[in-house]
């Protein structure tokens, strides 16, 4: 089974003009409650007779805080554990990850050109390379950062796959499709949101979507609640399901389609989004 889990935390060190998610500053209590609520979604992973991959997609920045740091390096250790990924700013130091079992954890980098200097986020790359920690990172998909962008591919290690999303709401022509596909190559995947209606998806059957609470989502854009992860409601409710949207346009969505090739094209490393291609220069 995959599970996405997003629990209250919104904070972020970073503050994206660009970003869909609300930002907003966590009050001590607030902080509190998101460590609770992940302590116990470790805890149930532990326990859970099934084999799990995990991916982290917090609202905001979860690896400045500590709890999100030990939790990802105590789960890499798990034996039901096969994959353990969180989506980051990178912007944390990647010290912690010693503590990590590296054949299992990945990191979902995104660079954000007006809120690093372009030499630390070069540098918290070249080191995680150098540590042999799995990774790959990516930009929003907006002129203003196409030079950073294809500077960045330039000056990243050899292998490491630099993605590229489409801006929210932006439609690209031609020429500048090919200027993003000159830098990723699975760009045409993100361009255009992909009709889904009806669709078959993973989502709902081995793929789940979870919150602070537990309540267990067929995926983070569908809100109709399937179960709840701590009394195990969730079990029976699994099963092929038809997609009830009619597009989907975000990465940790469509590839879970069924009628896209994306398994097989990130064979090894959906979550982590480390396509199965030649090495990337």
């Amino acid at each position: 089974m995959t599970i996405l889990y997003r629990g209250p935390l919104a904070s972020c060190d970073y503050d994206c003009g660009y970003c869909p998610f609300a930002k907003r500053r966590d009050s001590a209590a607030q902080l509190r409650a998101d460590r609770a609520a992940l302590e116990r979604f470790a805890a149930w992973v532990g326990d859970a007779p099934e084999r799990v991959s995990l991916l982290f997609t917090p609202w905001g920045e979860g690896l400045v805080r500590s709890w999100y740091r030990r939790t990802l390096a105590e789960l890499s250790h798990l034996p039901n554990v096969d994959r353990v990924a969180i989506q980051t700013n990178l912007s944390a130091r990647p010290a912690w990850t010693e503590a990590a079992d590296l054949s299992r954890l990945a990191l979902w980098g995104t660079y954000h050109p007006d809120q690093v200097p372009y030499d630390r986020f070069l540098g918290r790359c070249r080191e995680l390379h150098a540590r042999g920690v799995r990774f790959s990172v990516g930009v929003v998909g907006l002129p203003e950062h196409l030079d950073a962008a294809r500077r960045l591919r330039g000056d990243l290690p050899e292998g490491v796959y630099l993605w590229v999303n489409a801006a929210e709401g932006r439609t690209y022509t031609d020429a500048e499709a090919a200027d993003w596909t000159g830098i990723d190559p699975l760009f045409g995947y993100s361009r255009h949101a992909h009709p889904s209606r009806g669709a078959a998806c993973r989502t709902g059957e081995t793929v789940v979507s979870v919150d602070g609470d537990g309540e267990v989502r067929r995926c983070h854009f569908v809100p109709e609640r399937i179960g709840n992860l701590y009394d195990g409601s969730f079990r029976a409710a699994l099963g092929p399901r038809p997609c009830p949207k009619e597009l989907c346009d975000c990465h940790i969505g469509y590839v879970h389609l069924e009628a896209l090739p994306l398994y097989d094209v990130f064979a090894g490393g959906v979550l982590e989004r480390v396509p199965n291609l030649p090495p990337f220069r």
